[in-house]
């Protein structure tokens, strides 16, 4: 059993922190620099971690294979199966012409398309993030959003940006439940704080959305549908996070505010119309179609929701369950030893790739569209060809993907990402600024809140007991800052990517301006941790 080390190189924290940190310097200087496609910058990355990961961390070669094969499986299933379901149900609603008049009854709210990004993007995206996550609302919303008349960059890019308030809660609350079971912390107390947390973010979301789309001065323009957006979402949150825990908080949230920015738009309209640079003229709503035609239109994300909400009902999520395999990883499964700081004592490193062939969203999202494609009349041999071009679509971003996943993993189970966690963690009393940056950098490595919980929620626990701190705080900022993350991560940059149908070569060019952006709120964020750390402790559920 080979044991991790994470200080390798001169037993010092310092150098093996610079070692650690090669891989993503690879993928900022592929992306952000030199303007590669994601794919090559992933496997760039991926290849750089192998050899300091044998070299300098000593970490056995049948292990490290394996670990990249488990990264890469998971990579492909649920989240590559996710965004092949989504393109699947969007583009049969292309198909079949009724995205048409999708695009007509959104218009028939508002041709502004600072409230359409807003409706869209974020309101409808946080209630598929709180019902599916793992990627689908950023592939669903920004796939609507370019068949709307965005430009695929665009649509990619505003989606990127709003798909980080509700993840902290995504999936029925999942990142926080798996936070409570590696900290042993009350998951009611993490709740109720990352609902704080995710709370102020959802506050200020949607206008930061229409200010980078239109500056300050217009988006006030716009303020009472986007206030009466964020602030019912917000409420809500706070509420239902700290009443009935993480599994319903952003489905009733982004329910709430769906229902109260399409109130507030039913009555008030803007007085300028803002278009985007190459928009058509605003059409005032396009055609006017009957309830049932408006109805059956919607119905492929009727039956998306449907399916989404009983695939996560308890008892069918049990049925759904009981089929599924778990496949421990050969050569890996228990052969790698963690040790303290990371766990409390050292402990085998395990490695069961679950295969959720059924309970996966991604299935409840493809069997969404098939039986949209009944309702639709889309014959199977029709419906068969639909997916087959989807197949051909997805190649290049599901190599993406899986060679991201692959990275993470791999910098999982050679000890790197401890060693960067270890890193933030010396900072001593700005331990709380930093403990949020672990988690955006938790994040951004694995592109998903929940992972990102799995491999820093300990971490957090030990450094802040170590620090007098309260861990309450600690653990829940690691989930609620490191959705600022979620935008920057290759994987979802990928979904957007595949969903909208945007040239590979844009890729850098996306992952460049939304950095800008993740750094700025994750910032942002990092001082609210401070402040509740030092000025306004009595905020924070006592341990």
């Amino acid at each position: 059993m080979w044991e991790q080390n994470y200080t390798p190189l001169a037993d010092s924290l310092g150098f093996s922190t610079v070692v650690a940190a090669v891989p993503l310097v690879i993928l900022f200087y592929m992306l952000g620099v030199k303007r590669k496609p994601s794919w090559i910058a992933g496997l760039s990355a991926l290849g750089a971690a192998l050899v300091l990961a044998v070299a300098v961390y000593g970490m056995p070669v049948p292990q490290a294979g394996a670990s990249m094969v488990y990264g890469a499986a998971f990579g492909l299933l649920p989240i590559g199966w996710i965004v092949i379901a989504s393109l699947v149900l969007y583009r049969l609603t292309v198909e079949t012409g009724k995205f048409e008049i999708i695009k007509d009854s959104i218009g028939a709210l508002s041709d502004d398309r600072r409230l359409q990004a807003v409706l869209i993007g974020f309101a409808f995206g946080a209630f598929i993030e709180g019902a599916a996550g793992f990627g689908t609302p950023v592939a669903v919303a920004a796939a609507m959003m370019t068949g709307l008349g965005f430009s695929p960059f665009y649509a990619a890019f505003i989606c990127l940006v709003a798909n980080t308030a509700p993840v902290a809660f995504g999936s029925l609350g999942i990142p926080i439940t798996t936070l409570a079971q590696v900290t042993g912390l009350p998951v009611g107390d993490l709740s109720t704080m990352a609902g704080r947390l995710c709370g102020l973010i959802a506050i200020i979301i949607p206008a930061y959305m229409v200010v980078i789309m239109s500056g300050f001065k217009r988006a006030l323009e716009v303020f009472p549908p986007i206030a009466a957006c964020s602030v019912t979402f917000a409420g809500v949150l706070l509420w239902a996070s700290s009443t009935f825990g993480p599994e319903l908080a952003v489905i009733l949230s982004s329910i709430a505010a769906l229902a109260a920015m399409i109130l507030v738009m039913k009555m008030w309209h803007p007085k300028n119309i803002f278009r985007l640079e190459g928009d058509a003229p605003a059409t005032g709503g396009g055609h006017a179609h009957t309830a049932g035609e408006v109805f059956t239109a919607w119905s492929p994300y009727i039956l998306l929701v449907a399916f989404v909400l009983v695939w996560r009902y308890q008892p069918m999520a049990a049925i759904l369950n009981s089929v599924s395999l778990s496949i421990p990883v050969p050569l890996l499964d228990g052969l790698i030893t963690r040790v303290p700081p990371l766990t409390p004592s050292p402990s085998p490193y395990p490695a069961v790739y679950a295969f959720p062939w059924l309970s996966a969203a991604g299935t409840s999202c493809f069997l969404s569209a098939f039986a949209a494609s009944l309702v639709l009349g889309v014959s199977p041999a029709r419906f068969i060809g639909i997916v087959g071009g989807v197949f051909k679509q997805l190649a290049m971003p599901l190599l993406t993907i899986a060679s991201v996943l692959a990275l993470a993993f791999l910098m999982n189970y050679a000890g790197m990402t401890s060693t960067l966690g270890l890193a933030f963690a010396a900072t001593g009393a700005l331990f709380p600024f930093f403990s949020a940056m672990l988690g955006w950098t938790g994040v951004f490595l694995t592109g998903s809140d929940t992972s990102s919980n799995a491999l820093f929620g300990t971490l957090q626990v030990v450094t802040a007991n170590e620090l007098a701190l309260n861990p309450i705080l600690t653990a829940s900022t690691n989930a609620a800052t490191g959705v600022m993350g979620k935008m920057i991560s290759l994987q979802s940059i990928a979904v957007a990517v595949a969903a909208t149908g945007m040239a590979s070569s844009d890729e850098g060019r996306l992952f460049r301006i939304t950095l800008k952006h993740s750094i700025i709120l994750a910032l942002f964020m990092a001082v609210v941790t401070m402040i509740f750390a030092y000025v306004l402790p009595q905020f924070v559920p006592q341990v």
